[in-house]
């Protein structure tokens, strides 16, 4: 495993001789832009492996993304080894159609202290949802980034992150299938503790969620990736491109349906994945991921 070789994939030139908060917002914005949050192994027959090597060679050698246990415990690699205090957290991602959250942790988070100060890192959430920058870990204050406007709350030792949500400009609406969540003015993503965490404690649901049966992962096919100005996914056949911001506080919202033929090409060109196995897309779960 080689630093270079990670600064590489990601596409960053920038200086890391200083473990500052410049330099760790700057490796965070490469890595959304270059590594995709994705859980395609799932839907080609590979197993998701829980270590940190193999997670390595998946994303820095093949060119994969991958979802939070891989994505944030790479991250968490990088940035030890460029001198970062980083503590490893839990979080349980709310569930909207449930209005709740899962009974255990089912995401993984950083957590990094540096200069007196906390903050959370996360490049392992995908979709809208995404933070593209560190967040100061303190409640109750917006927090503006370029997704929108995220803000933690903090209640009795338990942390709740949400994002403002802005009006979206849905080019074709007819194929938007989540109408129940239009006027939603803040969407809550997950809850945590500051309770360190080792990574044998997310062995538990790392299995889970790529094996039972009524899993998001196992139900959905998903593939997204943070642009220059907004996010590209593809859930199932669902091609879904946001441009943040677009104008007058909204978001420009373009859908298209793909045929068959078409996922591999677009993975390719849109994600730039390349699949070693047959692929097999899926969306058989009405939750919304937007």
């Amino acid at each position: 495993m080689d630093i270079k070789e990670y600064f590489a994939r990601i596409s960053y030139q920038g200086s890391h001789s200083k473990p500052d908060l410049a330099t760790m917002s700057d490796i965070v914005q490469h890595h959304i832009q270059a590594v995709p949050f994705e859980n395609l192994s799932i839907h080609c027959g590979e197993r998701i492996e829980l270590d940190l090597e193999a997670t390595y060679n998946k994303i820095v050698r093949k060119n994969r993304g991958g979802w939070c246990m891989e994505n944030n415990y790479l991250l968490s690699w990088v940035l030890e080894t460029l001198g970062y205090d980083v503590t490893l957290l839990g979080a349980k991602v709310f569930v909207p159609e449930l209005d709740g959250y899962p009974e255990e942790i089912d995401h993984l988070l950083l957590r990094v202290d540096l200069d007196g100060k906390s903050y959370i890192v996360d490049v392992g959430f995908g979709m809208a949802y995404q933070l593209w920058q560190p967040m100061e870990l303190i409640s109750g204050t917006d927090q503006p980034q370029t997704p929108g406007v995220f803000r933690f709350q903090e209640e009795n030792g338990t942390w709740y992150l949400e994002k403002v949500k802005r009006k979206q400009w849905v080019l074709n609406p007819s194929t938007s299938t989540s109408p129940n969540v239009e006027d939603e003015v803040c969407r809550r993503i997950y809850l945590f503790t500051l309770q360190p965490r080792d990574i044998e404690e997310f062995r538990g649901c790392n299995a889970h969620l790529q094996t039972a049966p009524d899993s998001l992962f196992v139900t959905k096919s998903i593939c997204s990736l943070q642009t220059a100005d907004g996010v590209r996914a593809l859930v199932g056949w669902k091609l879904t491109e946001i441009k943040y911001n677009y104008r007058d506080n909204m978001d420009l919202v373009e859908i298209r349906m793909l045929a068959d033929e078409e996922i591999e090409k677009t993975l390719r060109e849109k994600f730039n994945v390349t699949l070693d196995k047959k692929f097999v897309p899926a969306n058989t779960s009405k939750l919304s991921l937007f």
